[in-house]
Formats: structure tokens, C-alpha cells, sequence
């Protein structure tokens, strides 16, 4: 009986090892993929980070592997980001001042990947991860918002009073680009050792403020000048919206109409599809 055991061990080893020894020469060099998700924006529009106006989000991306904890990813996203005033019933004030936006977004950012577990794709036992990711990356947005229907970008109009010819404002056009910083979370699982899928975090801290229109002061109605016909220009009609709500308008010059303080963030939460590449590595003879 005590040999019996012995010889199902020693087959047992000599099985196990040849499968061993398959995985580890297959090497993976790195993967190509997809990602596809929602976005969502936290700002001057939506200061309680609500989660309750997702929009659509879309990613390519590289990813090289240097062993099976650390990679290197270079991706691009795009996103649309939007939010309102009427979304804000807990503050009275906001409520009121009735703004709103959408924009689109285009993101280039290089990340660094690394797997809290060893990730072999194809080998049964090293087939999933979790992992965090950190980078750094530029992005454009161009805010807009509706007026009578009519789709109307809001940085040419200076509406809070960016580019009028006083000289007490100081206020020069924002930038359409900006940083961001890619902070996240994710899972990945090796379907086989071609293919993978995963579920993917990533918060993004950004340099810009502008991203929703939103970020000083009011300058008020009259700093815009009347158009040919006596009527008020786009401008002075999207700097303060309150009128569309309350009889009395609340944009006097100096009130705040954002918090200069604090950026802009948005938020990406998709599923990744990725294909690996790989290379064969000779064992050793030991």
C-alpha cells in the first residue's frame, strides 16, 4: 500500500511539473485593449461628489509588462461630462442660479499598472489580479450649454467676465487644456493566454476650473455690452441664469458664482477587453 502511494505521488510530480514549466517560459510582453464605461464630473456644478448623471466613456490603450507585477500604460479616452443647477434641490442658492454644461473630453495620460498578485495568462493558478494605477496625462474640454435650444460654447463669451475691456477685472480666457492625474483601482482576469477582461476605477484630479464654466465671481449684467438692437447678448444671458427661475436676478457683481479653491475632478469606471502579447522563454536546465 506504501508504494502504492509512493508511485501515484511520484506521477503526480511528474505531471505537474512539465505544466509548470510550460507557464512559467511563456512570457508576457504586454497586452492591447479596449475600454468602454461611464464618466462622471465633480465641480463647482456638484460639490456633494453625487453619482447621478453618468455619461459615456470609451478608452484604447498599451500596456507594457516588465515581469508579472509592474506595467507601463499609455491610453486615450473619450468622455462626455455634464451637470445643472436644477440637480441641486438640497441648496436653495444653486437651485437658483440655474447653470448648466456639457462638454467632451479627450484624454491622453501614461499610467503605471501594478498587480498586487503574480499574473500569468493561461496558467490556471496565476490568473488574477488586482492592481492599482497611477499617471499622469493632458486632456481638452470645451464647456457648452443650451439657450433658447440653440448649442452655445461658453469660453468665447467670457462669462465671468473673461476678456472685457476693464481693467479692473483681470480676467484672461481659460485654457482648453489642462493635467490630469489618473488615480485608481482595478481587477483583471486571463480568460486564456490570448485574452483578458477587467473592471476599472480611476478618479482624476485635474489642474483646470473651468471645465463646467464656473469658477469666481459674477461681474454682473451690465460689464456685457447691449447688442445693436438694445437686447442683451448670449453672454450676459448665460453669466446668470437666475432670471429663468426667480423674477429676481441673484448675479451682482462680486457674488460668488464658484469656488476658486477647488479644481474640477471627473471619475471613469469601465470594462477592459485586452489581447497579450507574448513571447516564448527557453527554461533553464534547472
Amino acid at each position: 500500500m506504501n508504494r502504492l502511494v509512493v508511485v501515484i505521488a511520484l506521477l503526480l510530480c511528474i505531471s505537474v511539473q512539465p505544466a509548470t514549466a510550460q507557464w512559467e517560459a511563456i512570457r508576457q510582453e504586454g497586452e492591447f485593449g479596449l475600454s468602454v464605461g461611464a464618466a462622471h464630473y465633480f465641480g463647482d456644478l456638484n460639490t456633494r461628489a453625487k453619482i447621478n448623471r453618468p455619461k459615456i466613456a470609451v478608452g484604447a490603450f498599451f500596456r507594457k509588462q516588465f515581469g508579472n507585477y509592474i506595467g507601463l500604460r499609455v491610453g486615450a479616452h473619450f468622455a462626455q461630462l455634464g451637470y445643472s443647477d436644477k440637480y441641486n434641490t438640497h441648496n436653495e442658492f444653486m437651485r437658483r442660479r440655474n447653470l448648466s454644461f456639457n462638454t467632451n473630453i479627450f484624454e491622453l495620460a501614461v499610467q503605471g499598472d501594478f498587480n498586487f498578485f503574480k499574473f500569468v495568462p493561461g496558467d490556471p493558478y496565476h490568473s488574477f489580479t488586482p492592481y492599482v494605477t497611477l499617471g499622469v496625462g493632458v486632456f481638452s474640454y470645451d464647456p457648452y450649454a443650451y439657450l433658447n435650444g440653440q448649442k452655445v460654447f461658453l469660453r468665447p463669451l467670457g462669462t465671468e467676465g473673461q476678456g472685457l475691456a476693464d481693467s479692473s477685472l483681470n480676467r484672461k480666457p481659460y485654457n482648453t487644456m489642462a493635467i490630469c492625474i489618473p488615480l485608481g483601482v482595478g481587477i483583471k482576469y486571463a480568460l486564456n493566454d490570448r485574452m483578458n477582461i477587467g473592471f476599472e476605477i480611476a478618479y482624476r484630479f485635474t489642474t483646470a476650473d473651468y471645465i463646467d464654466d464656473v469658477s469666481t465671481t459674477y461681474v454682473g449684467i451690465d460689464k456685457f455690452p447691449l447688442l445693436p438692437d438694445g437686447s442683451y447678448s448670449q453672454a450676459a444671458l448665460l453669466q446668470d441664469r437666475s432670471y429663468e427661475t426667480s423674477a429676481e436676478r441673484i448675479g451682482e457683481p462680486g457674488r460668488q458664482r464658484g469656488f476658486a479653491n477647488q479644481k474640477d475632478h471627473y471619475v471613469f469606471a469601465e470594462v477592459t477587453l485586452s489581447f497579450n502579447l507574448t513571447s516564448y522563454r527557453c527554461p533553464t536546465a534547472n
